[in-house]
């Protein structure tokens, strides 16, 4: 049998013999949240849990459930709540789901955890959570807890940016929906990528402040805010093979007593 790595296709007592054992814990963090007409709303939890799964195929490590709501969408980074099936929390419950899911691994004896956040609006959120979480395991007298907070992004390598991006990157904020994730769902999960409704916006153009209520105007209506011409399985590939070998290596730096997988 290979070794599973998903969490809820594990029962409790293989569960159990692997967390004893020292097995890490990676819970990804995603949204639903709209990408446009050609991708999925699920997107960014399906990113998030692809890296994780990339991981863990190179370390003891388990990958927990998606946590698959996030954080209000907002016009400048992911076009904004007034798209149709965006579905979002408010601060504080992420912050408390996040709390509740790492006291729970905790309680059951994982000592080393890895969040990777997939939705740029969850960053702040996801540090409460854990902040939150470690305050009460030290008075509960659980002290020896240490957790690594990502998001995957911030793993590009510069060659890869140039060769993905050959006339300029726009900047990660305007990338939703666009070239990046674009071409890593034709990685990975080309069957629901739908090319064909590609849309032509040009780049978004937003002022240097909010104003509320939101302008939706501000945002094309398609919710993409940078053009996704130039998106293939090709550059999906660079991208992902980034995220996954670097990640890795920072698990294994700040986390010695897990072990890579031969």
């Amino acid at each position: 049998m290979s070794r599973r790595i998903l969490m809820n296709e594990l029962s409790w007592v293989e569960y159990q013999k692997r967390v004893e054992a020292g097995a890490a814990v990676i819970l990804p963090v995603g949204a639903t949240e709209q990408h446009g007409p050609h991708l999925p709303m699920g997107t960014d939890a399906m990113l998030a849990t692809a890296v994780a799964k990339g991981v863990a195929e190179k370390i003891n490590a388990i990958v927990a459930p998606v946590v698959a709501f996030g954080y209000k969408s907002q016009p400048k980074m992911g076009g904004g709540q007034h798209f149709c099936g965006t579905t979002s929390l408010d601060a504080d419950t992420l912050a408390h789901v996040l709390r509740d899911v790492i006291k729970e691994l905790a309680r059951h004896g994982v000592r080393r955890m890895v969040l990777i956040n997939g939705h740029y609006e969850n960053m702040m959120f996801t540090i409460e959570g854990i902040d939150l979480a470690m305050r009460e395991l030290r008075y509960d007298g659980i002290t020896d807890l240490e957790i690594l907070r990502l998001e995957y992004w911030d793993f590009t390598r510069a060659e890869t940016l140039e060769k993905v991006f050959p006339d300029g990157f726009p900047g990660y904020a305007l990338e939703h929906a666009a070239v990046m994730e674009t071409s890593m769902m034709l990685h990975l999960h080309p069957d629901l990528v739908d090319m064909a409704a590609l849309p032509t916006d040009g780049p978004a153009e937003f002022p240097a402040y909010d104003v509320y209520p939101t302008r939706t105007a501000w945002v094309p209506c398609s919710g993409v805010l940078s053009p996704a011409t130039g998106a293939e399985a090709a550059k999906g590939v660079l991208l992902f093979n980034d995220y996954v070998t670097d990640v890795t290596a920072a698990i294994l730096k700040e986390f010695p007593s897990v072990s890579a997988v031969a």
